[in-house]
């Protein structure tokens, strides 16, 4: 199956009664992951998670159907082709 590099949007409220849960999720899918960055917006009482993934797309879709199955989670994902051969860029 083809790989894809993509990034996934994480929106978390209630941070304190979910983060176990989340990291648990995380932590099973860590092998996809290449980078994350975690900021708390605190003025809205929201934390923000950005992750770099790399993985196929059944990988990816399971992730981030745990991911938004929790309860005040919410996730977005974009995905590329990973490491064009072509030569091009695209």
């Amino acid at each position: 199956m083809e790989q894809r590099l993509g990034v996934v949007g994480i929106v978390v409220e209630g941070r304190e009664n979910i983060c176990n849960r989340l990291n648990a999720v995380l932590s099973e899918y860590g092998h996809m992951v290449v980078g994350r960055m975690g900021i708390p917006y605190r003025d809205r009482g929201i934390s923000v998670i950005a992750l770099i993934v790399d993985g196929n797309t059944d990988e990816l879709g399971a992730l981030t159907g745990k991911l938004g199955s929790l309860p005040g989670v919410t996730t977005k994902i974009a995905l590329t082709k990973a490491g064009s051969k072509s030569g091009d860029g695209s």
